[in-house]
This record gives C-alpha cells, sequence and structure tokens, in this order.
C-alpha cells in the first residue's frame, strides 16, 4: 500500500481546495468543482470547516492557480503580492505550534493564505506537491521527501496509480529502443 496522501492538520483544507481542479482517472478531462463549491454552503463547509464560506469565485480561482504554481518550493516568493493584499500576522498561543497565524481581514482568501503562512513557517509547505501526471495534489511523508507522483498503487475506486503508469511507460520505451535494462 502507498504513502498517504493527507496533510498534517490545517494544511489538508489547503490540500483539499487546490485538489478541487483536478483530472480524474476515467475521462482525462479537467474538472474544475470550486465554482460548484462556492455556489454551495454547506457543501463548503463540510470541505473546508475552519475557512468561511467565500463571496469572489474570480479571485479564488486565481489564489489557486498562484498555490499550484508555488507547490514544493521552499520559499514561494509568487505568493508575496497576494500576501500584500490580504496580510496576515503571526498569534502567539499555548497550542502547538506555539505561533500560528491569522488574517488581517478573515475572509476566505485570508484565512487559506494564512494556513499557507503556517505551513512554510513550520516547513511544511514544499512537501506538498502536485503529482505530474493527473496534477492531484498530495503530501509527501517520505523521509527525503522525494515522493513525486500521487501514488503507486491505485488504494481506492478513485485513485491513480501514476507512477506505477510512468515506470512501465518508461520501461516500454526502453525496450522499444532495445535497452531492456
Amino acid at each position: 500500500m502507498g504513502a498517504p496522501s493527507t496533510a498534517p492538520g490545517a494544511l489538508e483544507q489547503v490540500r483539499t481546495f487546490l485538489n478541487t481542479w483536478r483530472i480524474p482517472n476515467d475521462t482525462r478531462q479537467v474538472q474544475d468543482q470550486l465554482p460548484e463549491l462556492v455556489a454551495d454552503h454547506r457543501a463548503w463547509a463540510a470541505d473546508l470547516p475552519d475557512v468561511p464560506p467565500p463571496t469572489d469565485l474570480g479571485e479564488l480561482l486565481d489564489l489557486r492557480t498562484a498555490l499550484r504554481a508555488a507547490l514544493g518550493e521552499t520559499h514561494p516568493s509568487g505568493l508575496d503580492d497576494w500576501l500584500v493584499r490580504h496580510p496576515v500576522v503571526a498569534r502567539v498561543g499555548d497550542a502547538e505550534p506555539p505561533v500560528v497565524h491569522r488574517p488581517v481581514c478573515p475572509d476566505t482568501t485570508g484565512e487559506l493564505l494564512a494556513l499557507v503562512v503556517d505551513a512554510i513557517q513550520q516547513r511544511r509547505w514544499a512537501r506538498l506537491k502536485a503529482c505530474p501526471d493527473c496534477q492531484w495534489v498530495f503530501y509527501d511523508h517520505s523521509r527525503n521527501a522525494s515522493r513525486t507522483w500521487c501514488g503507486m498503487y491505485a488504494e481506492s475506486a478513485h485513485g491513480r496509480a501514476c507512477g506505477s503508469i510512468a515506470k512501465v511507460r518508461a520501461y516500454r520505451a526502453r525496450k522499444a529502443q532495445g535497452n531492456t535494462a
């Protein structure tokens, strides 16, 4: 069985948000679930319970694109403009981690950015990655942060074995060139 894809703590909500854009295994056609999620506040609350319901779909679409572009980066400087428009402040508390970030204006974008800043500060953001094949966002739990694909095995009916598929594809290409190694 492959490694789990869920992110630790509140970062899982960011991963859920990012996975509103996906390429389903059966159709291989891009599917954007964000407009439906924004329109249905109950579904939003079920999927993202700690993030207030959104009011601006366009801004969320742009934020999702910016966050996806910053996946896997240790220092995602591409988010600077977002943090200027939606600043977050550090709060010290008794819980773990002792410092958390809160948006100055607690709207949807600000809350999501605060979760991202927390993940960057905790050195977890760089472990959030997108599969190069299906673009599914997963959290890399591997010891050396070297996981590439969403999974090596289809762990569920909706799972895709992108790692296995890529390895078989590479093997067949080598075999077609006469190299069986």
